[in-house]
């Protein structure tokens, strides 16, 4: 199955390691480190410019890609468990 992240991005849902809500989850400084080092390293993809509200961490052959959504965590759970 595939779940919609915004604009025109798509991910297969078991590629899918983890929903993060951007708001709760930045407060911590291992979770700004985290996003820090894989923009570093190229593993970002901005869905679109808009506030970001989410990310969402993915393995695609065996590479981390994380993705900034527009799209609340939530909403993007719910999608999954439809």
């Amino acid at each position: 199955m595939y779940l919609h992240l915004g604009e025109k991005t798509v991910v297969q849902t078991e590629s899918i390691v983890g929903i993060f809500d951007m708001d709760n989850s930045t407060i911590s400084k291992h979770t700004r480190n985290f996003l820090s080092n894989c923009e570093k390293n190229g593993e970002v993809v901005n869905v679109s410019y808009e506030l970001p509200k989410s990310f969402i961490v993915c393995i695609e052959d065996n590479k981390r890609k994380v993705y900034i959504s527009q799209i609340a965590a939530a909403t993007l759970y719910k999608r999954i468990k439809n």
